[in-house]
């Protein structure tokens, strides 16, 4: 099928927003002979007026050739192999037009390239490479496999997504349902682009994710800790919370926070949620930097704190609770959603010092300002005071200490006994954590190991 062109004077994508660095990239191959576009996302939003977040490029040239063009190139990847051109801070993702087609052994033998898939029909590997036609049919969705030539500044569009761009539809490319199987992330991707874009789904689209919901068990730990973040991230958590629930995502990707909520939405607990990722999405709307340790602790708090409220009623120190709660969650959590140590143990210093800033109106709060997440356990306090109303008093207060981080008091998980909380030797209590006069309670025990 021939692609539809569209010349540089009958559309609005212009050289000026896109950065320096990706078209050095571009005149860079260009200059050596190769095909270069700009692919994906940074043609997505800059056709709708959005300010892309970065610029990938797809080449005819192979990684190995890119290399030999750029010297500032490391190549990647296993199951993708990419090529990386480093400005300083900023990295041009380069990758060779990809085959739709899985060759045959002859070829993989002689070319020793690689399309492999499980027994589940989740691609683990593909290394074929291709034709620019092949290369947009194989990625995820029709408005993201636009491309922006540099020899003529034209956009090409091989698979309807121009159309599509302008109904504010998301479709899958092929058959919607063998996309999902094939790579069940696709599915995450599907509602991040819907939230933040701002679009409706096709209905075969749609379908064919209510259909494989289910498939999301099967992607791997560490991409979906990577894909939670962007879909939290984008701007629009709130209606990506939404969706996720409505698709049935939200329950394969937190299955204890998933059963907390119930199957109906409207409830307290969804309330609370709902309320926390909007939160969120203010914060960062502001220019507030919100971490994933701050973020899993807005969203999961509700069950956390409920869960450490059962504790205390049998005479647990409740940060103490909150701290071994939060930390047993996402022990359980990591069977799906691989998160790093070092934002779990945030996560749980954030919510067990609450019970410490809210004590006495915060005056109780001083010890805290040493250590490095107390920015973060203000930013939550704010949250449950809007929520909630209470500890305005105490809200008002801690705002007003000075934040004076220490290193030697905050805790590293795997960087030796010393840097336990309270910066004492394995098994001395801490002072970060003390129960409130009158109450039993120590340092949680945090434990090591490495991120």
């Amino acid at each position: 099928m021939d692609p539809v062109v569209v010349p540089r004077e009958s559309h609005s994508l212009s050289r000026q927003n896109i950065s320096q660095e990706a078209l050095r990239v571009l005149y860079g191959l260009k200059e050596a002979g190769y095909v270069a576009y700009i692919a994906g996302g940074g043609v997505r939003d800059l056709l709708i007026g959005r300010k892309p977040k970065d610029f990938d490029v797809v080449t005819d040239a192979t990684p190995n050739e890119v290399r030999r063009v750029f010297r500032n190139c490391r190549l990647i990847g296993r199951r993708f192999r990419l090529a990386h051109v480093f400005f300083g801070q900023t990295i041009i993702e380069v990758a060779t037009f990809r085959s739709d087609q899985t060759p045959d052994e002859a070829d993989e033998a002689q070319n020793g390239v690689h399309h492999v898939t499980s027994d589940d029909g989740v691609i683990v590997r593909d290394n074929v490479f291709g034709t620019p036609d092949q290369d947009a049919r194989r990625r995820d969705f029709t408005v993201n496999a636009l491309f922006y030539n540099i020899r003529d500044y034209s956009v090409i569009d091989y698979v309807g997504g121009l159309a599509d761009l302008q109904a504010r539809v998301m479709r899958f490319i092929g058959d919607p349902v063998v996309r999902c199987v094939e790579d069940p992330v696709r599915m995450i991707r599907a509602v991040r682009f819907a939230a933040a874009l701002g679009f409706t789904f096709e209905p075969l689209t749609e379908q064919a994710i209510r259909a494989e919901s289910g498939k999301l068990a099967l992607a791997n730990r560490s991409r979906l800790y990577e894909e939670v973040q962007k879909l939290f991230f984008c701007g629009a958590a709130q209606r990506a919370y939404e969706l996720l629930r409505d698709f049935g995502l939200f329950e394969i990707l937190f299955p204890e926070m998933g059963s907390w909520l119930g199957p109906k939405s409207g409830t307290p607990p969804c309330r609370r949620i709902s309320e926390a990722l909007r939160q969120v999405d203010e914060w960062r709307q502001a220019g507030r930097d919100v971490s994933p340790a701050l973020l899993f602790a807005v969203m999961f708090g509700g069950m956390h704190e409920a869960r450490a409220g059962e504790m205390t009623a049998q005479g647990q120190h409740r940060g103490l609770a909150l701290h071994s709660v939060t930390l047993e969650h996402f022990g359980g959590l990591t069977d799906r959603v691989q998160v790093p140590k070092m934002v779990r143990y945030r996560s749980a210093e954030i919510l067990a010092s609450q019970p410490r800033l809210t004590a006495e109106g915060g005056k109780r709060a001083k010890p805290l300002t040493t250590r490095a997440f107390f920015p973060e356990a203000v930013a939550y306090l704010e949250f449950t005071v809007r929520l909630t109303g209470e500890h305005r008093e105490a809200l008002e207060y801690v705002r007003t200490l000075p934040w004076e981080p220490s290193p030697e008091h905050d805790f590293v998980p795997g960087r030796g006994r010393d840097r336990r909380p309270g910066g004492g030797r394995r098994g001395r209590r801490g002072k970060s954590f003390r129960a409130p006069r009158g109450e039993a309670g120590g340092t949680p025990d945090t434990g090591g190991g490495d991120a």
